[in-house]
C-alpha cells in the first residue's frame, strides 16, 4: 500500500510495546513487574514533505522509538508507519526506506567508522554500490552542504564535537534522503557546536527542500521549527506552530518541560497585570523589541 506522497511520513494507529523493560529508557515500576511497556496505542501522526518538525517530550514519553519507526529500525506491533509511501514492515524495501529517511543519533562518535573524513562520508555509498565518479560528486557536495568540505582529509579524531556531528549529517546527506531524522544531535556539544549543527541543519530544509524531524530537549532549537510536537506517555499533548505551542505554558509544566526564556517573562508578565504580554513571543529579539516599547511609553 502506497500513501499520498506529500507526507513523508505516516503514522497510522500505530502501536508499540516493548516485551522487556531493559530495552525502554527509565521503565516504571509497573512495567517492569508486568514484564512490558506499552509506547503507543493507535497513535496518528503526519509529517509533511519538506517541513521543519521539532518532537518535544520529558525522557520516556516515546518520542525517540517513534524516530526509530520513521527509519524502520523499530517496526510496528500493530497499525502501520510509512516512510516515503513505503510500508517500513516490507522487509524487502528496507533498502529504499533508508534511503529516503535518513537517521542521525545523539552520539557522533557511534556514526563515525572511518579514519578520515571523506573516507566515512564514502562509507554508505561504497556499500550502495555507487560508481567512483558519482561517489566523489556526492562526497564533496555533502561535505560542502554542512561546511566541512575543508576537512575532508581530516581525521575525525581532530575534529570537535559539534564539527564531528556535521561529518554525520554529511553521511546522511551523501545517500541523497528527502528526510533526515535527527534524535537529539546537540545533546553532547557545547552551545557552539550546537548552534553549528542547527545552522546546518535550517540550511539544509531551506535551501535543499529537506524535511527535517528533529527531536530535543533544547526548546531554544524548538523555536525554529515550523511546527512543534509535544508528546507525553506515548500520546501527542500539543501540535502547532512554536508561538502557539509554547503560549501554553501551564500544560508544558504539567508535562515536566520548559519553555523559552522569552515566553516564560512574558509569562509572567501577564500574571502580574501586564496586560500587552504576548505570551506567543518566543525569541529574545522580539522580546527585547517588545520590552523597549513598554519601557519607552512609561517615559
Amino acid at each position: 500500500m502506497v500513501i499520498p506522497m506529500e507526507n513523508i511520513i505516516s503514522a497510522e494507529k500505530l502501536t508499540f510495546y516493548y516485551s522487556d523493560p531493559s530495552e525502554e529508557e527509565n521503565p516504571s515500576e509497573e512495567a517492569q513487574a508486568s514484564g512490558r511497556v506499552n509506547v503507543f496505542d493507535g497513535l496518528d501522526l503526519k509529517i509533511e514533505k519538506g517541513s521543519f518538525t521539532v518532537i518535544l517530550g520529558h525522557n520516556g514519553c516515546g518520542k525517540s522509538t517513534l524516530a526509530k519507526h520513521m527509519n524502520a529500525i523499530l517496526l510496528p506491533c500493530g497499525g502501520k508507519m510509512y516512510a516515503a509511501g513505503i510500508d517500513t514492515a516490507d522487509e524487502k524495501r528496507l533498502f529504499d526506506i533508508r534511503s529516503h529517511v535518513g537517521m542521525v543519533f545523539q552520539n557522533p562518535d557511534n556514526q563515525i567508522v572511518a579514519s578520515v573524513v571523506e573516507e566515512d562520508v564514502a562509507f554508505a555509498l561504497e556499500n550502495m554500490g555507487v560508481e567512483q565518479e558519482e561517489m566523489r560528486r556526492r562526497v564533496d557536495d555533502a561535505l560542502k552542504a554542512v561546511g566541512m568540505y575543508e576537512y575532508r582529509e581530516h581525521a575525525p579524531s581532530q575534529l570537535s564535537g559539534g564539527q564531528k556531528q556535521r561529518v554525520a549529517i554529511a553521511g546522511v546527506i551523501a545517500m541523497r534522503p528527502e528526510c533526515i531524522v535527527l534524535d537529539e544531535p546537540t545533546a553532547m556539544l557545547d552551545p557552539a557546536g550546537r548552534r553549528e549543527v542547527m545552522k546546518t541543519i535550517k540550511r539544509l530544509n531551506r535551501e535543499n527542500g529537506v524535511t527535517i524531524v528533529l527531536i530535543t530537549h533544547y526548546m531554544d532549537e524548538a523555536t525554529q521549527a515550523g511546527r512543534v510536537i509535544v508528546m507525553d506517555k506515548g500520546k501527542i499533548l500539543l501540535d502547532n506552530t512554536p508561538e502557539e505551542v509554547f503560549s501554553q505554558v501551564d500544560t508544558l509544566r504539567k508535562s515536566g518541560l520548559d519553555v523559552p526564556q522569552a515566553t516564560q517573562l512574558m509569562y509572567l508578565m501577564k500574571k502580574r497585570g501586564f496586560k500587552s504580554a504576548d505570551p506567543k513571543i518566543i525569541d529574545c529579539e522580539k522580546c527585547a523589541d517588545f520590552l523597549y516599547e513598554l519601557l519607552s511609553s512609561k517615559q
